[in-house]
């Protein structure tokens, strides 16, 4: 995949679908930069379990919603690896109810996960990845964000400046040898979905063509696919991965 040696950020990566790409980049030989904004005791054991099967990692408890935070994170990251060349904009958060009993102090933490801290880290990358002309951007978005969800309203307005970001960034750094993408995932097997009965997973998995719910590990290879070089083309794409949902 010619990932061997690249400096991977991963934010929200302490579990569920960032730990799983933390691990597929770790695989492929990356130095892999874990994060997390409150789970230390998470990001401390995700870190463990890399270490148990030979991979190296460094972890920054950071909430990257904060710029100044953010930025402290990246200049200890410089100081040890340089350039992050491959940042995954993975933290975020969802919530589901009526929108007209959403608070206004919701909105603003839901805006500052999904879509400021989002901005915080392609803002503080971007300048080391133009200097070296080559890196790569991977957002994670939803197919809410382009589909709309009901009782979800927050979370799909949120993903949807996720997709827009991410085509106006690829179409601003293409030239510089950036490219910039994100997967819009649909129902992945995560905590996030504990709170379902087994009678709502049921009718769940019929609207899914392939019958089931997508891994995390399936997101973490597409995430290696689009930041290798066999995705060198690539750019400014939503690639949705919800297992031809109907």
């Amino acid at each position: 995949m010619g990932l061997k040696g690249k400096t991977v950020l991963v934010t929200g990566s302490s579990r569920g679908i960032g730990k799983a790409i933390a691990f597929a980049f770790a695989k492929e030989g990356a130095n892999i930069i874990l994060n997390a904004a409150t789970s230390a005791d998470e990001l401390l054991r995700t870190q463990e379990e890399l270490k148990a099967q030979g991979f190296y990692s460094y972890s920054y408890l950071a909430d990257v919603s904060n710029y100044e935070t953010c930025r402290e994170m990246f200049q200890t990251i410089s100081n040890i690896y340089g350039n992050v060349d491959i940042l995954v904009n993975n933290a975020g958060i969802s919530h589901m109810g009526l929108f007209t009993e959403t608070t206004p102090d919701l909105w603003e933490k839901m805006i500052s996960v999904n879509i400021k801290a989002m901005l915080n880290c392609t803002h503080l990358a971007v300048p080391k990845m133009v200097s070296a002309k080559e890196g790569t951007i991977i957002n994670i978005s939803s197919i809410w964000g382009q589909r709309g969800a009901s009782c979800e309203a927050l979370y799909s307005a949120t993903k949807g400046a996720v997709d827009s970001f991410t085509k106006a960034m690829a179409k601003e750094l293409g030239p510089s040898g950036i490219r910039v993408n994100a997967i819009a995932p649909g129902v992945i097997d995560t905590k996030m979905n504990q709170w379902l009965s087994p009678e709502e997973r049921e009718i769940l998995e019929d609207e899914i063509s392939l019958m089931r719910f997508g891994t995390v590990d399936e997101v973490g290879q597409l995430a290696v696919f689009l930041a290798s070089n066999r995705s060198s083309f690539l750019n400014g794409q939503i690639i949705t991965l919800d297992g031809g949902m109907v």
